[in-house]
């Protein structure tokens, strides 16, 4: 199961404490923050994005927007979105559970800098009913990201 795979990805960086199972859909940034009752940009979207024969993991906020200017020049290529049906067998996580905890292993995951400006974000779990409390700091560490890229409006 999806969440499971999260939360053992994140009880080795000492956060399987802060996965929260919802009662409610937060399968979109405005079901997400209405869920935890925040702002939607607090929201630490997962975008999925195809690579060659594989996928890209980019968390931005919940009020980012892609930048493809930007975007072709940190990766070298087109902004081109992960159809649906292929989300799950190459991350993971299904489509409003995708995360970068507990992925499938070889898929780069990369924190644009529009998340710099808060504190505390929220990332999903591995469900369309999961959420997970993490400071920028702390995600960044638990996400075992690349690096920081700037490729949002």
């Amino acid at each position: 199961m999806s969440i499971e795979n999260a939360r053992a990805h994140l009880a080795r960086h000492g956060f399987e404490d802060r996965v929260m199972e919802l009662d409610v859909s937060s399968a979109t940034v405005a079901l997400a923050a209405q869920a935890l009752g925040c702002e939607p940009a607090r929201i630490a979207k997962t975008l999925s994005f195809e690579r060659g024969d594989g996928a890209i993991l980019i968390l931005a906020a919940g009020d980012a927007r892609i930048d493809n200017p930007k975007f072709k020049a940190a990766f070298g290529m087109k902004a081109r979105m992960l159809p649906a049906e292929r989300v799950e067998a190459l991350i993971g996580h299904g489509v409003g559970g995708v995360c970068p905890f507990g992925i499938h292993e070889g898929v780069p995951v990369y924190l644009d800098e529009s998340l710099r400006r808060f504190d505390v974000v929220y990332p999903a779990a591995g469900t369309a009913a999961s959420a997970v409390r993490l400071t920028v700091e702390e995600l960044e560490r638990a996400s075992e990201a690349c690096g920081w890229v700037d490729v949002t409006k």
